[in-house]
């Protein structure tokens, strides 16, 4: 099953933020990062690893770095010329070393901690599929209140950031695509179909993009995930079942995670991020973190070589014009704190337990330059339990859903409804769910500016919001009588909101 429901995320402060860019702040002045590729499928031997080896961008460099991979016993996968990042298979165990030593190399290491084998996600618990006799009721009601979709009356969310209201204003450009990165989405999904690119989508697993009929497809039906995000941005206002914020956009998917594990590996998101922009992509969708490590730390060479082929990636893409948005996670932790354990990574071998600074270690793609950083909300508007938070880090919040708020909705479900594969619909709740939110009313900015870059749409997202204070008193967010988290920050900023919860009527107003 390539679906992990309880992955944590973190973020960190801006001023970590600003020193992320000046490490890694080079951008490609090429039109193209497309990768020379050696075989978009790779068999591969027992004791062999992925590694990413970054260089200095020009022919020369990565042409003497090539020869001398060969020479360590590594095989070139991919090469992104134009980011300077090489994606390798190497069985040599001191492959990484001896390639670090080479001139040209800026930083070189193993994407995993266990062998390849030839054959992560945001959200919290598994999906809750609404049954036929659910489905009935909420369309009964949905009529009854003269909603466009049978299934709407169910979704809180909507009118919670007033997309509902924004949908007979602006629906959304077709000039404007979301691309999610995820498990895959179920484009035949009728509430998919109509809104779908497939000529934007791909399967990036292996650091190649495989763009046959069919290949960005979840495995699946339990790999769900990406489809629930998908119908969270773009569901169509068809007259079956729900509605996306902005349902007049286009949604395609690129498919990360692994078939055999789920884990979202480092050289596959550095091939979604360089084909998403390649491809016209102007916002992604990134509802998790990159595998193995919850947090890179750069004292260690192959965590550090991970930030930076990532880093790369990501930069490219907003130099292309790509916004890219990211969910906070789901271990209710403050993101501005100096220390944090980290007892999952690392998660594709045997997990160690150790003290992390996050202004240090950073989780990947979340805290690097530019991406924005989402908390959760539920149907009362205040921070979802689970959820991550920190004042500086996070930058807008979102409904997320939140089990422990109960709506006033026919199923009297705090989740999110959403579509899932094979024509079918649940709930889902996590900071996963939350960043769709903000991506769709992002595209609706799009829409509203299409001339705005990646930094003025985040800034827009930010003036637009709407600005929630601290609660007023103690946050106990599950109800056990114990204080669960402290909010630190005025109404206009801080660590629950950032700077408040998006607004879709307002994207498509201002």
């Amino acid at each position: 099953m390539a679906h992990l429901p309880s992955r944590r995320r973190l973020a960190l402060a801006v001023p970590v933020v600003l020193s992320l860019t000046a490490s890694f702040g080079f951008l490609p002045t090429a039109a193209t990062a497309a990768p020379a590729t050696a075989s978009a499928s790779q068999t591969t031997d027992a004791g062999t690893l992925a590694y990413v080896v970054n260089t200095k961008v020009d022919h020369r460099t990565i042409k003497s770095v090539t020869k001398a991979i060969a020479a360590a016993g590594g095989t070139v996968v991919a090469a992104y010329d134009r980011i300077g990042v090489l994606v390798v298979h190497s069985a040599n165990p001191d492959f990484g070393p001896r390639i670090r030593a080479v001139r040209g190399v800026q930083s070189a290491g193993a994407t995993r901690t266990a062998p390849l084998s030839p054959a992560g996600t945001t959200d919290e618990g598994a999906a809750q599929v609404l049954s036929k006799a659910q489905a009935a009721k909420v369309a009964k009601a949905s009529g009854a209140a003269g909603e466009s979709e049978p299934l709407e009356a169910d979704q809180w969310d909507l009118r919670a950031i007033g997309a509902d209201q924004a949908a007979s204003i602006n629906p959304g450009s077709r000039n404007v695509t979301v691309a999610v990165i995820d498990t895959g989405v179920d484009d035949t999904h009728p509430d998919l179909a109509p809104n779908f690119s497939a000529s934007q989508s791909a399967n990036c697993v292996g650091g190649v993009a495989d763009t046959s009929a069919g290949a960005w497809r979840p495995y699946t039906a339990d790999d769900y995930h990406g489809t629930h995000v998908a119908g969270e941005i773009a569901a169509a206002r068809n007259g079956i079942g729900v509605a996306g914020v902005a349902p007049g956009v286009k949604v395609a998917g690129i498919k990360v995670s692994d078939p055999k594990d789920g884990l979202f590996y480092p050289e596959n998101v550095v091939c979604a991020f360089v084909f998403a922009a390649d491809h016209g992509v102007e916002i992604t969708n990134n509802s998790y973190y990159v595998d193995p490590w919850l947090y890179n730390c750069m004292d260690d060479p192959d965590q550090k070589a991970i930030v930076d082929s990532v880093n790369r990636a990501q930069l490219y893409a907003q130099k292309k014009g790509t916004l890219n948005v990211a969910s906070a996670g789901n271990s209710n932790d403050d993101l501005d704190s100096d220390a944090l354990v980290d007892d999952s990574s690392p998660d594709d071998s045997t997990p160690v337990t150790r003290t992390v600074d996050p202004h240090e270690c950073f989780d990947v793609p979340t805290q690097l330059p530019g991406v924005v950083t989402v908390s959760a909300t539920g149907v009362k508007g205040t921070k979802s339990y689970y959820s991550s938070y920190g004042l500086g880090v996070i930058d807008v919040a979102a409904p997320g859903g939140d089990k422990f708020q109960i709506p006033d909705t026919p199923s009297a479900n705090g989740r999110i409804l959403s579509t899932l594969p094979n024509n079918t619909y649940g709930y889902l709740q996590g900071t996963s769910m939350a960043s769709p939110h903000v991506a769709g009313v992002a595209a609706l900015l799009k829409s509203t500016h299409p001339h705005a870059s990646p930094a003025q749409l985040q800034a827009l997202l930010k003036l637009q919001a709407d600005s929630t204070a601290c609660p007023a008193g103690p946050y106990d967010g599950d109800g056990d009588g114990v204080v669960d988290a402290t909010c630190v920050g005025g109404k206009r900023l801080n660590g629950f909101f950032g700077s408040g919860v998006v607004n879709a009527l307002r994207a498509v107003k201002k």
